[in-house]
C-alpha cells in the first residue's frame, strides 16, 4: 500500500509510547487518526500535537469492551471516513513469576494482551471486506512473540498468540486486499512498565507482583532502547512494503536461529523412528 494519504486510522494505546510513535509518522503521510486509550490527559496531548497536522480525534477505550469498540467504530467513522487503518497497539507487560501464577492474571493479561487485539481486528475487519477498499492491519506483539527471552510464561503466550493470529490474518486477508503485519519490538523507550502497574492498581484484580529491582531493570533496559518514533517509521515501511514482520533492533536475531535450529531438530527422532519402520518391513 503505497498511498496512504486520506485515509483514516484507529490506533489502541495510541497516546504514548509505540502507539503515539505510529500516530506521528501517520501523520507526516496525511492520514486521518482516531487514538484511544485509557489515559485522559494524555490523549489530550496528543491530539493538541497532532491536530496542528491531519484531523485527530480521541477517545476513551478499554480494549477488553467490544460494545465500547463497535459505539467507537461508528462514531470514528461518521467524523474521520472508513477505517482502513488499525493498530491493535495497546497492551501490557509484567505478570507473576511461573510459581506464582494465578487465574485472575491469566485473565488480565490475556484480556488485554489476546482479546484485545481480536475485538479491534472483529470490530474493523468485516467492515474492511465489506467496502472492498483494502487496507491494513497492525498488530503488536513483542520479540517475546517469537522467542521465549525471559518475558515470563504469561506475556509470553499472548505475544505468541498475537504472532500467530497475524499469520492466519496474513493469509486470510490478502484475497481481500488487507494486508496484515506483526510488530515484534525489542526494547523501546516507553513506560509500559508503569503503565501496567498503574491499569492493575485501579483494581482490575491483583497488583504486578513484581520487585521494585525487577521493575527498575525494567525500566533501565527498556530507556536504552529504540524511540518510538523510529519504530512508527519502521511501521509505515512494512505498510508500504506489505511486510509480515517488524522488527526493531537485532535483540531476538541469534535466539530465532537457534529456535529454528531446536524446530528442525525435533524431525530427527521422527525419522529414525521412521527409519525402523520401514526396515521391519523389508
Amino acid at each position: 500500500m503505497e498511498q496512504l494519504n486520506g485515509r483514516t486510522a484507529f490506533i489502541t494505546g495510541g497516546a504514548r509510547g509505540i502507539g503515539l510513535g505510529i500516530a506521528r509518522a501517520l501523520a507526516k503521510e496525511g492520514v486521518k487518526l482516531a487514538l484511544v486509550d485509557l489515559d485522559a490527559a494524555a490523549l489530550d496531548a496528543a491530539r493538541e500535537e497532532l491536530s496542528a497536522l491531519v484531523p485527530t480525534e480521541v477517545f476513551i477505550l478499554d480494549v477488553r469492551d467490544r460494545q465500547r469498540f463497535a459505539e467507537l467504530a461508528d462514531e470514528v467513522e461518521s467524523k474521520l471516513g472508513p477505517v482502513s487503518l488499525v493498530f491493535n497497539n495497546a497492551g501490557v507487560a509484567g505478570g507473576e513469576s511461573t510459581s506464582k501464577m494465578t487465574y485472575e492474571t491469566w485473565d488480565w493479561m490475556i484480556d488485554i494482551n489476546l482479546n484485545g487485539v481480536v475485538n479491534g481486528v472483529q470490530t474493523f475487519m468485516p467492515r474492511m471486506i465489506e467496502r472492498g477498499d483494502g487496507g491494513h492491519i497492525v498488530n503488536t506483539s513483542s520479540g517475546a512473540g517469537l522467542v521465549v527471552i525471559g518475558a515470563g510464561v504469561m506475556y509470553s503466550a499472548t505475544k505468541f498468540a498475537v504472532v500467530g493470529m497475524s499469520e492466519a490474518l496474513w493469509h486470510g486477508l490478502k484475497k481481500f486486499n488487507i494486508g496484515v503485519s506483526v510488530l515484534c519490538p525489542g526494547y523501546v523507550a516507553t513506560g509500559i512498565v508503569d503503565n501496567s502497574v498503574a491499569i492493575r492498581a485501579e483494581g482490575k484484580g491483583d497488583p504486578i507482583n513484581k520487585t521494585d529491582e525487577r521493575r527498575e531493570r525494567s525500566r533501565h533496559q527498556l530507556s536504552g532502547g529504540a524511540s518510538p518514533d523510529f519504530v512508527g517509521d519502521l511501521v509505515i515501511d512494512a505498510i508500504k512494503g506489505e511486510h509480515l514482520y517488524i522488527y526493531t533492533d537485532h535483540m531476538i536475531e541469534q535466539p530465532l536461529l537457534d529456535r529454528h535450529k531446536v524446530l528442525m531438530s525435533a524431525f530427527e527422532p521422527l525419522n529414525a523412528r521412521l527409519a525402523l519402520e520401514q526396515a521391519a518391513q523389508t
